[in-house]
């Protein structure tokens, strides 16, 4: 497993925005928006891509186009949805599915209750997204299930992630190919399972129901 934490000012600037509790819904979207596509930039490093002969208005020469089968790109909902037009602005191309997890607020074990992939996904690069690695629980069980309907290559895009969620995914992977991205690498976990210092809940602050 590799792990790539983003060292830029200009992500660590606007995640102390995201950060501040007085940071309203619409700023937060825009702010969420802007480091996923900052993120990407990261993210899609080894996209695998095909040599093309392009005609330039002096000559020719040789360019390249994103390979197929297309990348597909998986936000875990709900709050995946708010990171999904940062990474498409950057990778139109790419198809999009939709994994529905939510955690047990008793067990903290993740559960499915939606789902929308090709039942094959031999041969695709893989990118998941969700703003908080924190236990690892969702994140962890959405890569299980992107390998299971036959995923090599799996991305993961988080905001925000912490040791422990880190150790659950590596724990998970194996010798698997995976790659998880994030804006921050935080302190911890709080008795509740929060990331500490955290950004509280993300999909609440994306979407105005605090």
């Amino acid at each position: 497993m590799r792990v790539h934490v983003a060292d830029h000012p200009l992500i660590t600037h606007k995640l102390s925005v995201l950060r501040d509790e007085r940071t309203p819904s619409p700023v937060f979207r825009q702010l969420t928006e802007e480091l996923v596509t900052l993120l990407a930039y990261e993210a899609t490093r080894n996209v695998k891509v095909t040599p093309i002969e392009i005609k330039t208005p002096v000559t020719t020469t040789t360019g390249v186009k994103i390979s197929e089968p297309r990348p597909i790109v998986v936000p875990i909902l709900r709050a995946g949805l708010g990171m999904l037009e940062g990474l498409v602005k950057l990778l139109p191309t790419a198809e999009v599915g939709f994994l529905g997890m939510v955690r047990d607020e008793e067990t903290y074990e993740p559960m499915t209750y939606a789902e929308r992939l090709p039942t094959d996904l031999s041969d695709r690069q893989c990118f998941a997204i969700d703003p908080m690695l924190a236990t690892g629980g969702s994140l962890a069980a959405a890569i299980q299930f992107l390998f299971d309907r036959g995923a090599q290559d799996v991305t993961a895009i988080c905001l925000l992630g912490t040791p422990e969620g880190l150790e659950t995914i590596e724990k998970l992977v194996g010798d698997r190919d995976v790659t998880i991205v994030l804006g921050a690498l935080d302190e911890g976990l709080d008795e509740n399972r929060y990331i500490v210092p955290g950004l509280g809940d993300a999909g609440d602050r994306l979407y105005g129901t605090v």
